[in-house]
C-alpha cells in the first residue's frame, strides 16, 4: 500500500471503553466457534455461549443478534466504514487500486481478529470447514457475504458515478476483489499463517494488474509457503 493510502486509513487509538467492548465481543466470537465446532450448530444456543463466555443473554444481544452473525459477522460498522472508504478514497486513484489498498488493510484486522480467537490459522481454518458442513450456518454465511457484496458494489458504483444495476463493472470489480480476498485467506490459512495474510491479498492484486500469469509471485510464494508448512508438520511429528 502506497504512503497516502496508510495515511488515508489511518484510525486513532480506541478508547478503554472501546478496547473493551472490542473484547468481550472476541470472546463471544471464540466461544460461539468452539462450540459449535464441538457440538454442531443444533446443539448449542445463545444461553450456551453467554454461560461459556460468563456473561448474560442480554449481553450476549448487545453485541449480536444471532449465533450465526457471532460467528461470521464481524463488527457490524465495519462494512459501512469500508463503504464510506471507498466512496471518499482520493479520487484520482483507480477503483481496483483503491480496493487493493483497502483489502490489504483489513487482511491485517482479519488477521489480528483471528489471533485473538486463538489457535493457529490452520487449526481456524479446520474448525470453519466443520462448521460450514452445516446446511443451516453455510446459508447463513452465503447471505452475509451477499450483503457485504452488495455494499461494496453500491460504494464502488457512487465512487464511478453509476448504477450497480445497469453498469455490470462495480460488480465484476467487488466479485474479483473478494474472491481474490477469500483464496488468499484460504491460503493463509492452509499454510499456518507463515507468510502474512496482507502479503497474499497484495501479491494476489498485482496478479491481476498483471492478467493473471501462471507463473506469478504469488503461486510461487504460496507454493513456498506450503513447503515450510509441511516441513513444520513432519518435524512436530518426530
Amino acid at each position: 500500500m502506497t504512503t497516502a493510502g496508510t495515511a488515508a486509513l489511518a484510525q486513532p487509538p480506541a478508547s478503554l471503553r472501546e478496547r473493551k467492548k472490542q473484547a468481550t465481543r472476541r470472546l463471544l466470537r471464540r466461544v460461539t466457534l468452539d462450540l459449535i465446532a464441538e457440538r454442531g450448530a443444533a446443539n448449542v444456543t445463545v444461553e450456551d455461549i453467554a454461560e461459556a463466555a460468563d456473561v448474560s443473554p442480554r449481553t450476549f444481544f448487545n453485541y449480536f443478534p444471532s449465533k450465526e452473525a457471532a460467528l461470521f459477522g464481524p463488527d457490524p460498522s465495519r462494512g459501512m466504514e469500508l463503504r464510506e472508504r471507498i466512496v471518499h478514497y482520493s479520487p484520482s486513484v483507480p477503483a481496483l487500486e483503491v480496493l487493493r489498498a483497502l483489502l490489504i488493510t483489513g487482511a491485517g484486522v482479519v488477521a489480528d481478529d483471528l489471533a485473538e480467537l486463538g489457535g493457529d490459522p490452520a487449526d481456524w481454518l479446520r474448525r470453519m470447514k466443520t462448521v460450514r458442513a452445516d446446511p443451516h450456518l453455510r446459508a447463513a454465511h452465503a447471505a452475509q457475504m451477499a450483503t457485504l457484496e452488495r455494499t461494496i458494489t453500491e460504494a464502488l458504483a457512487e465512487r464511478l458515478g453509476t448504477d450497480p444495476d445497469r453498469d455490470p463493472y462495480p460488480g465484476l470489480l467487488c466479485a474479483v476483489a473478494t474472491g481474490a480476498f477469500r483464496v488468499s485467506m484460504t491460503s493463509w490459512a492452509s499454510s499456518g499463517g507463515t507468510v502474512p495474510l496482507e502479503r497474499l491479498v497484495d501479491l494476489a492484486f498485482r496478479s491481476l494488474a498483471d492478467g493473471l500469469p501462471e507463473d506469478c509471485e504469488l503461486r510461487q510464494v504460496a507454493a513456498d509457503a506450503k513447503d515450510r508448512a509441511d516441513a513444520k508438520d513432519r518435524k512436530d511429528d518426530h
